[in-house]
């Protein structure tokens, strides 16, 4: 019984958090669509995301622990680097990093029905297979940081095999464009967010779990050439690694319980356990 009660218990969690994390996009949509007409509107569209990715967390019911080093750069933008884990990143980076933020991610985000074509319009878009594609990319985000507008990037290109854990290789890209406009590189930890939403091959699992995301001291690049990517690249790899915890190392594992075995087939073979954990398709961030 104590089994079947978790499973219950997973499966109406993972209702009552994709209900809440739709509801709010479902309602708002039609002025993120008028929004999303004119550049000039586009604040205000990532206004929209950001209070759409506060309220759904709050929803979840999820306590979200916001730790700053150092206060941030005011008087300037910054090149804010992450560990990417989760589906639930860019909502967390959005309840952190305060401001008007510009976000690099996968070209297929801009596929999603209805949310995909607002975010290929607001945010950078990339295709990491192609390297035209990586060089428009870094053009539009030098242009952002000319203007005023910080970008996050996810320099391991992918959500980790390890998350929490392990963080695959950075790329160079993102320390060689702090460097070329000369502003700070912000390490960002968030060592908890796979532990609610893991990557799990388009099926969806989630679980509660209290957050924590810890913005790193910023490091300068005043003086800094394109050899010294790098270094860079490895100073705020070790930053961010910091930042995680043991204890939240792996992927939650699949709720399931065990059929009760026949009194009269007590001799016959144990049936296998049955896994109703709810695994739903999902688009891959």
């Amino acid at each position: 019984m104590r089994h079947l009660l978790r499973v219950l218990a997973h499966r109406l969690y993972t209702t009552w958090s994709t209900f809440w994390f739709v509801l709010p996009f479902v309602v708002t949509y039609p002025v993120m669509w008028v929004l999303g007409k004119r550049p000039a509107w586009y604040p205000h569209l990532h206004s929209f995301n950001r209070g759409w990715s506060i309220f759904s967390l709050r929803m979840w019911g999820m306590p979200v622990q916001v730790v700053r080093e150092k206060p941030l750069p005011a008087s300037q933008p910054c090149v804010y680097v992450a560990n990417h884990s989760s589906y639930i990143d860019i909502p967390v980076l959005f309840k952190a990093i305060p401001g008007y933020l510009n976000i690099m991610g996968k070209s297929t985000l801009a596929k999603v029905p209805l949310w995909g074509p607002l975010f290929g319009r607001v945010y950078i878009t990339v295709n990491r297979e192609s390297a035209v594609s990586r060089a428009r990319s870094i053009i539009e985000a030098r242009k952002s940081l000319e203007a005023g507008r910080s970008v996050v990037i996810f320099p391991e290109g992918t959500i980790s095999k390890k998350p929490g854990e392990e963080m695959g290789p950075f790329k160079n890209g993102a320390f060689q464009l702090a460097i070329a406009a000369g502003v700070p590189i912000v390490p960002v930890s968030m060592p908890l967010n796979h532990r609610f939403l893991p990557d799990l091959d388009g099926k969806l699992r989630v679980r509660y779990s209290p957050l924590r995301i810890t913005l790193h001291t910023p490091i300068p690049t005043t003086g800094l050439t394109a050899a010294d990517a790098p270094a860079l690249a490895q100073q705020a790899y070790q930053a961010i690694a910091s930042g995680f915890l043991p204890e939240a190392a792996g992927i939650p594992a699949p709720s399931h319980f065990r059929l009760p075995k026949p009194a009269a087939a007590a001799a016959a073979p144990q049936p296998e356990a049955i896994e109703p954990d709810a695994e739903l398709s999902l688009h891959k961030s």
